[in-house]
């Protein structure tokens, strides 16, 4: 059996220079986001969100990224699941990206607010008719006493709403608005690139490079 502390990787594909890199890490963002897709990486819109309860225990999901512009990185999820109901107590939040194969890892943080009702609905009815379905028979993070529940719970509204399921009202959209971001590019002898950027007070980023 391999010994964990055996497990080790030398990270040799790029590097991630002050010089080269972009003044706006939403462009930086844009640009690694299109090269992890082009590059074919496993899902490379999977994201990890970590949110904080009101007990101050923090806890993570992967979810997807449906969309991002100036105002921010925008899912969509159920808002009465655990991490809806964390982000109505404590709207801060932070989200990370690992791009396995390019040896990358995106951090964000900043605070969280539902998208508007149109930007959901628009979501909502561009998806297949069976996440549709999906998104009125699971009681999202409620226990549940086994597979069927959901299976039953499909039929009943699949039957009810037939072709054109409505939006649930506990299901939409969040918007993270960043005032921090990291950019990791894994390098040789462990002694990685980061970069952090941060929102001051005015409109403005500004740029340091954090030691690995």
């Amino acid at each position: 059996m391999t010994s964990l502390a055996d497990l080790r990787k030398s990270y040799e594909r790029a590097e991630l220079n002050e010089d080269a890199s972009q003044a706006n890490p939403l462009l930086q963002f844009e640009q690694w986001l299109a090269e992890a897709i082009s590059a074919e990486v496993p899902e490379p819109n999977a994201m990890t969100v970590a949110t904080v309860a009101s007990d101050l225990r923090p806890s993570t999901r992967v979810v997807l990224i449906k969309g991002y512009d100036e105002r921010g990185i925008t899912w969509f999820t159920n808002y009465e699941s655990r991490k809806g109901q964390q982000l109505a107590g404590n709207p801060f939040a932070a989200l990370q990206f690992h791009w396995v194969e390019l040896e990358r890892v995106v951090r964000i943080e900043g605070v969280v607010e539902k998208v508007s009702d149109v930007e959901s609905d628009d979501y909502f009815h561009s998806r297949p008719l069976d996440s549709r379905i999906g998104a009125w028979a699971s009681p999202q993070s409620q226990v549940i006493s086994g597979r069927g529940v959901l299976v039953a719970n499909a039929v009943k509204y699949g039957a009810q709403f037939l072709l054109n399921p409505p939006r649930p009202p506990h299901w939409g959209g969040y918007r993270l608005k960043p005032d921090h971001w990291e950019f990791w590019q894994g390098r040789k002898s462990r002694l990685h690139d980061r970069l952090r950027y941060t929102m001051g007070d005015g409109a403005s980023w500004s740029r340091e490079r954090l030691a690995p």
